[in-house]
């Protein structure tokens, strides 16, 4: 069996090893979710993205998402009851309708998104500069391969 230094020297090895770091911070990540909010990473995802991109409409939301229509729109109707989001017809389209976050969605992506921050730079701290120059430099490469189609 090849030594994990070996591996990694291949882009599959290396492909491995980030998929595996990638999935585990994601997974610790999830788990700082503030536990006064009840709303589910599926939908805190959903705030974020209007909180990024805007209005957008339910058909937009799922193609962002990765999910099915009619899957976002049983995440709106339950953001619409806690009152994260409400429906607004389009400015210029009457018959579209936009979803559009509300100050209490804009507070919980903003709470959740301080949370989440400060549990990742209190990790930080504990490595070194140039370990964190690393991890800087990396920052943008890992964003380009999480939005390659």
């Amino acid at each position: 069996m090849p030594s994990v230094e070996r591996v990694s020297r291949t882009d599959a090895g290396l492909a491995s090893e980030l998929r595996l770091a990638v999935m585990r911070l994601r997974r610790r990540l999830t788990t700082e979710h503030d536990p006064d909010n009840e709303l589910s990473v599926a939908s805190m995802s959903v705030l974020g993205a209007l909180f990024r991109h805007g209005d957008l409409t339910v058909g937009d939301l799922a193609a962002l998402e990765r999910v099915r229509p009619p899957s976002m729109t049983r995440h709106v109707n339950a953001l619409e009851v806690e009152g994260c989001v409400v429906r607004r017809p389009h400015e210029s389209d009457g018959r579209v309708v936009m979803v559009h976050l509300t100050d209490e969605g804009r507070d919980r992506v903003v709470a959740d998104r301080r949370r989440r921050t400060e549990w990742l730079a209190c990790r930080l701290r504990d490595l070194t500069p140039e370990e964190r120059d690393v991890l800087r430099a990396a920052a943008p490469l890992l964003q380009h391969l999480a939005d390659t189609e």
